[in-house]
């Protein structure tokens, strides 16, 4: 009988394992190849230079300029795309105003607010950069940010915003918060209507306020999830290459304010024909992700919750 059921989970498992490692693990074993190349992309003048490559790697300003930028965005991305997601998840669930037969209520209109907040994911990330590429344009008459200052009198504070190197960076991670915050608004909305009310309740009728409510009851219960979220958003925080790509001056600029790696690796690989080197980049934002992935599943770990 063991036996028989160890078959059926072989069986059952074989062709997804065999799918994953033909379109999942091959493609990381063969870059890791070419990444030990001097390979232009044409056909049969790949040269093998061992870990030339990644000595150069080492040394090379530009990439250590994209891969500070990255890092930036992994550490500021996703916290504030958490912390909002949790702080808006929480009004919409438990920050109404008490009512007569319910302790605990979400506000008013909760279900079309998360309409609202998830709407940007619906939305081709190409088009989330155009739009806000035009909301960002220097121009008082075109760009609309500006346009809105200069209307409300605030001139003073207009600016080429993605042409400043200091607000540059700033701005297109601004994007990636507004393009994210509603996937975890939804998500953390579903998490927290899992949680018993009688929790909430009694915490309330205890003398708890809603501050406190949070820390000691909702997000210890969400850890988990808040986890999980953590490492998707950084997943994502290292990506950036679309918005940079579209939104960037010159691809990365200004003076290189905002590249990233995946951008760096892009220009390598089809701009300058430098395959071999692109695969090294590839290799590097794999180990780098890794590790990210890795350290936050470790130091974010805590004992479960069960209610």
């Amino acid at each position: 009988m063991q036996h028989g059921k160890y078959r059926f989970i072989v069986g059952f498992l074989a062709l997804p394992v065999i799918v994953y490692a033909i379109f999942v693990i091959s493609p990381f074993v063969q870059a890791f190849q070419i990444s030990m190349t001097d390979w232009s992309g044409l056909v049969g003048t790949a040269k093998f230079v061992g870990f030339d490559n990644f000595e150069r790697l080492w040394n090379d300003s530009d990439f250590w300029n994209a891969l500070r930028h990255n890092i930036y965005m992994l550490v500021a991305v996703p916290i504030v795309t958490l912390a909002l997601g949790l702080f808006f998840a929480f009004m919409l669930n438990v920050g109404g105003k008490r009512r007569k037969n319910e302790v605990i209520t979400g506000v008013t209109g909760s279900k079309f607010y998360r309409f609202v907040f998830f709407f940007p994911q619906v939305i081709s990330i190409t088009i989330i950069a155009v739009i806000w590429w035009n909301v960002y344009n220097p121009d008082p008459q075109d760009g609309m940010l500006n346009s809105l200052l200069s209307a409300v009198g605030l001139d003073n504070l207009t600016n080429a915003w993605l042409g400043e190197k200091s607000l540059a960076l700033l701005c297109i991670m601004a994007v990636m918060v507004w393009a994210n915050v509603g996937f975890y608004v939804v998500l953390f909305s579903a998490a927290m209507a899992s949680i018993p009310r009688d929790i909430y309740e009694a915490c309330l009728l205890d003398g708890a306020n809603r501050i406190q409510t949070f820390f000691r009851i909702t997000l210890p219960l969400l850890w988990d999830t808040v986890q999980t979220g953590w490492v998707y958003m950084g997943i994502i925080a290292m990506d950036a290459f679309a918005l940079v790509q579209i939104m960037s001056v010159n691809m990365g600029g200004p003076n290189g304010a905002t590249d990233v790696m995946p951008l760096r690796l892009y220009v390598t690989a089809f701009t300058n024909s430098q395959f071999g080197y692109a695969s090294a980049m590839g290799i590097a934002m794999l180990i780098v992700t890794m590790a990210f992935a890795i350290l936050t599943m470790r130091f974010a770990r805590r004992e479960r919750i069960e209610f």
